[in-house]
């Protein structure tokens, strides 16, 4: 049934600062921009009337996309939920220097949830993750394998 991962999706609340922090401090492109109106009945997300802008970013390489959504109509209300409650959800990178990216985004006043954790994998291989979360709350998680 499923052949591939293509996108993840954010609903952002200020789509400009969000698109700073995605490709300036992580490093992402702006691969796709589009300003979408669905109609009275509403359109593929359901809500009718919905005015949004939605931007994809990715690395450029035909991989999975991450999209920034902002709803211009309706305004979006405030949603964030704690990392361990239902329907929270995050975003994982793959990065080659965790060490480097933590103290990289920790001077540009990114707050982490921890310092780096470092463990061996089963197999012996050196493994780090850290959980943080973007500038308006969205929780990601860096890995280094």
């Amino acid at each position: 049934m499923i052949t591939s991962l293509n996108h993840s999706g954010i609903v952002v609340r200020d789509l400009d600062e969000m698109l700073r922090f995605y490709t300036e401090d992580l490093g992402l492109t702006v691969l796709e921009r589009y300003e979408m109106e669905a109609g009275p009945e509403g359109d593929h997300a359901g809500i009718p009337g919905a005015r949004r802008v939605e931007t994809f970013l990715g690395l450029g390489d035909d991989g999975h996309m991450l999209e920034l959504i902002q709803y211009l109509e309706p305004v979006s209300t405030d949603g964030h939920v704690g990392l361990n409650k239902l329907g929270a959800t995050h975003v994982c990178f793959l990065v080659d220097d965790l060490v480097k990216a933590h103290e990289d985004l920790a001077g540009k006043g990114v707050s982490f949830v921890t310092d780096p954790i470092f463990a061996k994998t089963p197999e012996g291989d050196d493994w780090g993750v850290v959980y943080f979360q973007d500038p308006e709350g969205n929780w990601l998680e860096f890995i280094q394998v």
